[in-house]
């Protein structure tokens, strides 16, 4: 017999809130503990997994919580935390194209962030942000390069309805000169404004996990260049980089620092198409990393796609994989957390 530990946080007021399961979803499991902000429960089961959801009660009326079921894995000997949310959520965060940011030099950046769904219903949760790069390219067909987008908050939904990645802000940069700002020398301005400007008016404004390990960098191209060297320069603010079909080599001494500097705490992803789609220099790259002494598969992972193409469609199809690595759903051991 398995024993699952299951805690739910939300801002219930007088409503109570209990769970329902798979085995009988008409059947109540009440709470073993419970405050103004969380529920405890205890589920007995001979099986290795099975869903679940929150319900608030009051009196005899029930209101369930909006998505997916929730999955627990009865095996993992963890407790699985949920901050559900339980009304319609109609606000479409990535409308909002926000208004310009200036960097210390005066170059202006506008910039879209994405929301979870929920985000603004149950305020307890906070989240690990993402910043990605070209974010012209990652939300709307019609500011997209040739109408070609990521499909980052589509491919974001899927991942949470499977339960296989923690729910994540991301904030899509939009670039004046991306053969500049993505480049030595200009990567060090660009990388400057992300770090003094950006990150700390995103953390003053929404609720994010503001340390090194939840919160990491994206993009592709020359998009994955200045994701690498923003990882590399600044280890204490991202501690996970994703890069995928980087332009290694063309305009950057990234190659040279790995070799002369120390190596950094950070988890590194790296991939690309074959043939071309800078498939050597990816490799190169790689094997520099693993020189340097990082695990794979822990600290760093590679992949190379047959027959790949360099543009958003391959990049968009593929990022379920790199988000996985960098905010993967896995079992947290650790103690119950407060209200606050």
């Amino acid at each position: 017999m398995n024993k699952q530990t299951i805690r739910v946080f939300y801002p219930a007021g007088d409503e109570e809130i209990i769970l329902r399961t798979d085995k009988e979803w008409d059947m109540n499991v009440e709470p073993l503990r419970s405050d103004e902000c969380a529920a405890e429960f205890v589920i007995e089961t001979e099986q290795p997994f099975f869903y679940f959801k929150p319900v608030l009660k009051c009196d005899d009326k029930v209101r369930w919580s909006r998505g997916e079921n929730f999955l627990a894995i009865a095996t993992a000997g963890a407790p699985r935390e949920v901050y559900p949310y339980f009304a319609e959520e109609t606000h479409c965060s990535v409308c909002e194209l926000m208004a310009p940011l200036p960097s210390g030099s005066g170059v202006e950046h506008r910039f879209r962030v994405f929301l979870p769904p929920g985000y603004r219903e149950n305020t307890l949760k906070r989240y690990p942000v993402l910043y990605m790069h070209d974010g012209q390219n990652l939300f709307l067909k019609e500011e997209a390069f040739l109408g070609n987008t990521w499909r980052t908050d589509e491919v974001l939904a899927v991942l949470d309805r499977m339960n296989a990645i923690e729910e994540v802000i991301v904030v899509g940069i939009f670039p004046n000169d991306r053969m500049s700002e993505y480049t030595l020398p200009g990567y060090g301005d660009y990388g400057r404004f992300v770090v003094e400007r950006l990150k700390p008016l995103i953390d003053a404004k929404y609720r994010t996990l503001a340390d090194a390990a939840n919160t990491a960098v994206m993009g592709s191209s020359l998009g994955g260049v200045v994701s690498f060297y923003l990882g590399w320069q600044w280890p204490e603010v991202f501690g996970k980089v994703a890069c995928l079909s980087s332009t290694f080599t063309f305009r950057d001494d990234l190659i040279e620092r790995l070799e002369a500097e120390p190596k950094r705490n950070i988890k590194i992803y790296l991939d690309s198409g074959w043939p071309r789609d800078n498939y050597e220099p990816t490799r190169a790259v790689r094997d520099r990393l693993l020189w340097k002494g990082y695990s794979p598969g822990s600290e760093l992972f590679y992949l190379a796609f047959p027959e790949a193409k360099h543009n958003e469609m391959a990049w968009a199809e593929r990022s379920p994989i790199p988000f996985q690595f960098l905010f993967g759903n896995l079992p947290v051991f650790k103690q119950r957390a407060n209200c606050a």
